[in-house]
């Protein structure tokens, strides 16, 4: 997956979570893996949400391959408008069961669909976090499915920056991703973050991929452990959401029960940084997404 992003959001120093590590800087996907063949289109001159999503709901296919990582049959497509060329992910499982068992335990009610994906772009561009690649919803055969936009110049994963102990230039950046990213795992409930799916690319912007497992209906942070700091826009942003303006933002990716579950984590989430004072809020420039 290819995107580009302006300026980038936040994260730090080892962080565990309940389904993977997220490893942060000081000296945490299934649906893309980092640059490798084949190699992705030339970068396009479709910037803004608005055009991508347009080209990802009309494009039509010319190619398609399975993604390199994955267990969801997630698919690597080539979109063409005539004039404009450029990969997506395609994810169209959509499973229920009553128990699953994971490498964490067991799961009731267990849901693992692509119109999280949707919900979770959208979540994302409703908080003006823009670290959710574009993602759309579409039909891919006869199955609807999310569609989502190919990150482009991707340097490699969190794994892979792990195991090759590199660093950001600039720490403070990464460290501010990072607790961005574990906040916004809690708020949505992804009980299937890991390394591989958290994507860097060349500008050091980290970008959140495949939310199939998130939108859990439990009402509380899993892991409130892993929330360390929050952007005070964010946080402003965060206590603005409510059932109306959740409702509009995410269509029909998320039922009426999923929306009052994110509602009631945003509300823990709120209170655990309004009792932490000042020391936990941080500032940074106005993002682009």
């Amino acid at each position: 997956m290819t995107v580009s992003r302006s300026p980038r959001s936040a994260v730090s120093p080892v962080l565990v979570c309940t389904l993977g590590v997220l490893l942060l800087l000081p000296s945490s996907l299934a649906g893309q893996a980092p640059s490798a063949a084949p190699a992705s289109p030339p970068p396009t001159t479709l910037t803004s949400d608005a055009e991508r999503e347009e080209f990802l709901a009309r494009a039509r296919i010319v190619r398609t391959r399975p993604a390199p990582k994955g267990v969801t049959n997630t698919m690597r497509v080539t979109l063409s408008d005539g004039s404009v060329e450029h990969d997506a992910s395609i994810q169209a499982i959509d499973e229920r069961r009553m128990v699953f068992e994971t490498p964490q335990g067991t799961e009731l009610n267990f849901k693992d669909s692509w119109r999280f994906n949707v919900a979770a772009y959208r979540i994302d561009r409703l908080l003006q976090i823009g670290m959710v690649p574009t993602t759309v919803e579409r039909r891919h055969g006869a199955k609807p499915a999310s569609f989502t936009w190919w990150v482009d110049d991707v340097l490699m994963d969190e794994q892979q920056r792990y195991r090759g102990n590199r660093s950001s230039p600039d720490s403070d950046d990464w460290n501010q991703q990072m607790w961005t990213t574990r906040l916004f795992d809690q708020l949505i409930a992804n009980v299937d973050r890991n390394l591989g799916n958290l994507l860097i690319d060349k500008g050091w912007s980290i970008w959140m991929i495949d939310h199939s497992r998130a939108f859990r209906m439990n009402p509380a942070p899993r892991s409130p452990e892993n929330l360390s700091k929050v952007e005070r826009r964010l946080l402003d942003r965060m206590r603005d959401l409510n059932q109306d303006n959740v409702r509009r933002a995410v269509g029909n990716s998320l039922n009426a029960e999923e929306i009052t579950a994110l509602l009631k984590r945003r509300d823990r989430i709120v209170e655990y940084f309004d009792g932490r004072g000042p020391a936990v809020i941080f500032d940074r420039k106005a993002r682009c997404c």
